[in-house]
């Protein structure tokens, strides 16, 4: 069963831009459903990077990357003051 889906003139021209370019480099004629379908799978498939697509600003990092991030980092026992990083990057 089919339902169509409403698009706007831009993302229906890039639709057939991707056909057509489907076409000329496979030379297997696809349909806009097939594409369509195909789209939504590989959007499934990496689901974490799609959703993060539609984020604003950076997205926060999972454990594992803050581990890797903290290993980095080391205690020299002195604290560091503003005007101090302004010394060294201005100064």
């Amino acid at each position: 069963m089919s339902t169509a889906v409403k698009m706007d003139e831009e993302t229906k021209s890039k639709l057939e831009e991707l056909q057509a370019e489907i076409r000329l480099k496979t030379g297997k004629k696809v349909t806009q459903q097939e594409l369509l379908s195909t789209l939504i799978q590989s959007a499934v498939d990496s689901r974490a990077e799609f959703i993060d697509s539609f984020r604003d600003g950076t997205v926060a990092l999972n454990e594992t990357e803050l581990k890797a991030f903290n290993q980095g980092q080391i205690a020299s026992g002195v604290e560091t003051t503003e005007d101090d990083i302004d010394d060294v990057l201005y100064g």
